[in-house]
């Protein structure tokens, strides 16, 4: 009995994590979640004071800023590896994006390339493989769960979790 508990449990586990959930296709899940995890980042960018930009939890850690870039360098990579380049994930530099409006307008341009990468791709090409989506998707998921903490660090709210109008 306890098995059968432990299975029914597993598989209800499964089912709710199967990318098909809400009748959306593979490429369709990559897409939205994608989509989803760079619109909230680029909500916080241009959402947080360019004064903060500099803004480090610790001394040893990214500033906020220099985080964004990083990871715009994922962003960066999907969009090239989408399209076939051989390419390995370099790092942009932060230094070549000194403030807030530069970083923002580098994130606009990045996540816009990797956009049209992925529309551009066959709905076939993600039920081979969900590279470099869904690597890029985690890397920029995790930095947006570090970026909250950049916010309430400053006593500021995120922009996901205010009272939506």
């Amino acid at each position: 009995m306890r098995l059968l508990r432990v299975f029914v449990c597993l598989l209800g586990m499964a089912a709710a994590m199967l990318p098909s959930l809400h009748g959306q296709t593979p490429d369709q899940a990559i897409k939205n979640n994608f989509d989803s995890v760079h619109r909230r980042l680029l909500d916080m960018a241009k959402d947080f004071p360019a004064d903060k930009y500099s803004f480090r939890l610790k001394p040893e850690m990214r500033s906020f800023g220099e985080v964004l870039v990083h990871v715009t360098s994922g962003v960066v990579y999907a969009a090239k590896a989408g399209r076939g380049e051989k390419v390995k994930w370099d790092e942009l530099n932060p230094k070549d994006f000194a403030n807030k409006t530069a970083i923002v307008a580098l994130m606009e341009r990045s996540i816009a390339d990797a956009d049209k990468s992925m529309t551009a791709l066959p709905a076939a090409s993600f039920t081979k493989t969900v590279e470099p989506w869904l690597d890029v998707l985690e890397h920029s998921a995790e930095h947006y769960g570090l970026l909250v903490a950049y916010f309430r660090a400053n006593g500021i709210v995120p922009p996901e979790s205010r009272p939506k109008k």
